[in-house]
């Protein structure tokens, strides 16, 4: 009764949502802010420093010489090494040569082979003969640094020390503040689903009501196991309804990289962008390509999709449309496309919409965080977010990613 009451109280939810996007305008995102700023700062030192200038860098009385790529080798492929990996490949002045460890079960190890970065254990080939001009030491052993002073080309830097401890943790720092930031604007989210989950609720229970009243009354054994049969179906769906919703809101697991059927998370986010806005006067077009997988986290690239394609249909809600979901593999890259025909984003709007707390909707509709989060998550597996848009023609978001997808593997896909 209590869940009821909840979601059938559109105005209880919407009033939750809106303290969670007022907390997300407070501490959270300055955090987020803050650690990304110090991050870059650090970051802005060490690969784009001006002649001239001395660094912070231990033994950094060498100026670092500003070039096109600056090419990196990270010693150590624990958590620290890890970290860097997935900070450092998507800064494209940045080229990793190669990662270190003696450890063959290091977890930074596989993710530097799903990056296409070379492993090796030859630490003195890595650091000597790939042109590094950066020493990336996060083993976090006393005598490495000492062996590479002691050995490392006159020209090269060396990060190590309290200084690469410093840069580890602002970087674990930024990524646990992103996920909370995420989380945060998905759960302020789950208030415009609460009419039309209190819709897709109320239908079954109203029809296991009119049974049970029936029951009580039933004097044919036959009738009664065909109505308990109804009754058990009607229950089966409200349960659905709810363990959507639920896996939906759940927090992504912050380490989880998989390989994900797109055509899958399209379908269930379509399911869930079902509760978010009416989908009346709106006609489908599905255009899957078999074998479209990505690698990344199932629930972050869920969370993606819902907000693409809820967008899509909020474009479209007045005057009707047709809404396209389209996946391709071509050239070793996957597509995904989600287009509407509603009212299109104003040239001069398109720049600002990956921003945070940027919304074209009216007041209270949306959190402004959804396209910031979208593209934050895109950058993270390494894909590319496009689009394209005209005024009272329509929309077409466009994303990119490496395909991941083995042949004859599409039965193991999350």
């Amino acid at each position: 009764m209590a869940l009821l009451a909840l979601l059938g109280n559109s105005r209880m939810l919407k009033k939750a949502a809106s303290g969670v996007l007022a907390s997300l305008r407070g501490s959270t995102y300055r955090s987020v802010r803050l650690a990304s700023s110090l991050t870059a700062a650090l970051l802005d030192d060490l690969f784009e420093h001006p002649a001239g200038r001395s660094t912070a860098l231990p033994h950094g009385d060498r100026l670092m010489e500003k070039s096109d790529h600056t090419k990196v080798a990270i010693l150590g492929a624990g958590r620290g090494g890890l970290a860097l990996l997935d900070l450092l490949h998507q800064i494209p002045s940045i080229e990793i040569v190669g990662i270190a460890d003696r450890d063959p079960a290091a977890p930074g190890l596989p993710r530097a082979r799903e990056l296409r970065i070379p492993v090796t254990t030859d630490m003195p080939d890595l650091i000597s003969n790939h042109g590094v001009s950066l020493i990336m030491d996060v083993t976090g052993d006393p005598e490495m640094e000492a062996y590479l002073h002691a050995h490392k080309p006159p020209t090269v830097d060396i990060l190590s020390g309290s200084a690469s401890r410093l840069l580890w943790q602002l970087v674990q720092h930024e990524s646990k503040l992103e996920a909370e930031l995420l989380q945060s604007e998905k759960l302020a989210g789950i208030g415009s689903f609460a009419a039309g989950v209190a819709h897709d609720i109320n239908n079954p229970l109203q029809l296991i009501l009119g049974l049970a009243e029936n029951l009580a009354e039933e004097r044919d054994l036959t009738a009664v196991h065909e109505q308990a049969r109804d009754i058990i179906e009607a229950v089966k769906r409200t349960s659905a309804i709810c363990r959507d919703l639920t896996h939906y809101s759940r927090r992504a697991s912050p380490h989880e990289n998989v390989l994900v059927s797109v055509n899958d998370k399209l379908d269930e986010a379509l399911k869930i962008a079902r509760y978010a806005s009416s989908f009346h006067d709106i006609e489908m077009i599905k255009q899957y390509q078999p074998g479209a997988a990505v690698k990344g986290n199932p629930d972050e690239l869920l969370h993606v999709l819902v907000n693409l394609i809820t967008n899509a249909v909020h474009a479209m809600e007045h005057a009707g449309g047709t809404l396209t979901l389209e996946t391709t593999v071509l050239d070793e890259q996957v597509g995904v496309r989600i287009s509407d025909t509603g009212c299109g984003i104003a040239p001069d709007k398109i720049p600002e919409i990956f921003e945070p707390f940027f919304t074209t909707k009216a007041p209270g509709k949306g959190t402004g965080l959804g396209l910031y989060n979208v593209k934050t998550i895109v950058d993270k597996m390494q894909g590319k977010i496009t689009v394209d848009s005209q005024i009272d023609k329509g929309t077409t978001f466009t994303l990119t990613f490496p395909n991941a997808e083995p042949a004859g593997q599409e039965g193991c896909l999350s």
